[in-house]
Order: C-alpha cells, then structure tokens, then sequence
C-alpha cells in the first residue's frame, strides 16, 4: 500500500513542478510582444539524444498543464521546448478583460510559432519534431502547410480542425459568426462560464479527460500562479478559429504536406470535430491516424495511464520510424 502513495506522489510531483533542469524565460516578438518559453533539457547520455520537440498547447491552456509528457519526452533523449499562445499563459491577454481568450485573426500565432521554432528548435540538432494539441495542432498543420517551418515530422493530439456542432458546415458557421461580432464586438465572450460552477466542472472534466487526479492539476496550478487563469474564448477568436479551420479544408493544401504526419485523436470528442479530423488524416499523403473510443476523451496525454501509455508508445514508435535518431 505505502508503495503505491509513495508511486502516486511521485507522479503528482512531475505535474506540479517545473523541472529543476528547465529554464522559464521571455521571447519578443517582432512587434515587441513578450512570450513565455519552457526549455527542458535532453536527459540521458549523449548517445541517446534523439532530437528537438516543440510542443504548442491548445487555447486557453499553459505548459504547466502538460509538463507530465514534457518530462517523459525530455527523459527519453529529446530537448523539448514549449511556449504559451500570445494572450495565453503568463504572456499577456488580448482581450477586454483578464480571462478573455481572444485573437483577431490566427496569423499573429502563426508568425509567433515560426518565431519560436526559429529561435530555439531550428539551431538545435535534428530531427526537429513539432508537436501541437488541439487549437496548437490546427496552427502546426497550417505553418506546415504554409512552409513556415520544416519539421522531420509532425505529432497532433486532437487537433483542432473542426468544430461542435459538427453537423454545421463552416461556410455557414462563418458568417454567424461575423454577424455576432458586429453586434456584440470581436472581444465579447461567446459563452459564459459562470452558471452553477461544480456542475461546469464536472462536465468540463467530462470533455477533457477521465483522470481526475490529472484534471485536477490544472486547478493546482491555477492556485500557485493565478495569471494563467483562462475562461470562455471571444467571438472574435471564433471568427478567427473557423478562418484558420477553412484554411486548412480548401483543395490542395493537405494534400501537398509531404511531412509525415501522426494524428491520435478520439470518435468520443466533445470540444473538436471527429469527422473533420478522420478527413484531414486520409488528405495527408504521409497522414497516420490513431483512433481511440470510449475512456478517451479530448487531453489524451492527460488522459488515464492506459489510454496515456498507449498515445505516449505510438508517439515513440512513429518518431523511430520517420524521424530516427542521428547515428
């Protein structure tokens, strides 16, 4: 029994601590705006260095969520580094309050991305790898896609490629949209995230993953560095979202990413499009799609250990495959 605990303790520790090896710092942007990056080292003898991995989250979300799956990358011999999202995090807000997640317009991330992978995956040696879940999948693809970057090889959680209700086509969705920022504003929530609070929460632990130890960590890390807190999306970052979305769907530009490309995403999704993400896959000259059911929800790498262990053993036997490690 004491065993257990103390194996439990353990594995909370990796989620709720910065590694002692990482350095937090700031990236400027072009137009001077301050990004914060994680860089965390390569462990392990030098023989079994495999890389570099930028790993993008998702919207409304920060590194510290995902610093689990950072450590087991970085333990099995590749320099990660990953940053917030500009107006994400503890890099500032582009909204009209402190929670607002808003954007006009996905190209001010797309530049961002391109800066940061410059800057600290690119002069690092190879194979270079970018990673990216949910919203931070749809923006790899794209700066695949648009040759903002040239990675040896792409890894997408749950990538954000269409939205709910899925059975709206975003040629509709997006003049909605349009519509409803004219009259509400672009920095307008687009839904409220105040009624009855424990019920929102357990549906939204519902729609993220069936770990509650691991859901839990995010509030943890709220608690510890308050500025991270993240609400409702605007409905300029709607607008913004099926722009970038319709980006990717239009004729020709899946089909010319020669990059070999994993996607492991889940039927059972609450937040993304199931269907958008099964078609993009079969686009994909070099697509892989793992597909996970039930007990898999959106956060697969923070989902339970079987269907965690499972994502984390694909991720490691694709990069062997396409991106293997420099003799």
């Amino acid at each position: 029994m004491s065993h257990s605990i103390d194996a439990t303790d353990a594995a909370a520790r990796v989620r709720r601590e910065v590694p002692a090896d990482a350095r937090e710092s700031r990236w400027t942007a072009a137009d001077g705006w301050e990004i914060r990056v994680l860089e965390v080292p390569a462990r392990g003898a030098s023989w079994r260095r495999r890389g570099a991995i930028l790993f993008m989250p998702g919207r409304g979300d920060c590194y510290e969520k995902w610093l689990e799956s950072l450590n087991d990358w970085a333990d099995s011999g590749w320099s990660v580094v990953s940053a917030d999202w500009r107006g994400q995090g503890l890099s500032g807000r582009l909204g009209g309050d402190a929670t607002t997640g808003h954007i006009d317009d996905f190209a001010t991330w797309l530049a961002d991305y391109a800066g940061i992978w410059d800057a600290f995956v690119a002069p690092q040696p190879g194979p270079h790898v970018a990673v990216g879940h949910s919203m931070g999948g749809n923006l790899v693809l794209r700066a695949v896609a648009e040759k903002r970057i040239a990675p040896a090889a792409v890894v997408l959680s749950a990538p954000m490629l269409g939205l709910h209700p899925t059975w709206a086509p975003n040629a509709l969705l997006a003049p909605v949209a349009k519509a409803i920022c004219a009259v509400r504003g672009r920095t307008a929530r687009a839904w409220s995230g105040s009624e009855r609070p424990e019920l929102v929460k357990r549906a939204r632990q519902h729609l993220l993953t069936h770990d509650a130890a691991r859901y839990a960590d995010e509030q943890w890390w709220y608690q510890q560095r308050p500025g991270l807190v993240m609400g409702p999306a605007s409905w300029g970052w709607i607008g913004a979202a099926i722009a970038s979305i319709r980006a990717l769907e239009r004729r020709g530009v899946l089909e010319k990413v020669r990059v070999p490309v994993q996607i492991l995403a889940t039927r059972r999704d609450g937040l993304v499009s199931w269907p958008a993400i099964r078609s993009a896959a079969g686009r994909l000259p070099a697509g892989e799609l793992v597909a996970y059911d039930e007990g898999c929800a959106h956060e697969i790498l923070r989902e339970a250990d079987p269907v965690r262990a499972h994502a984390l053993a694909e991720i490691e036997a694709f990069l062997d495959r396409v991106a293997p490690a420099r003799g």
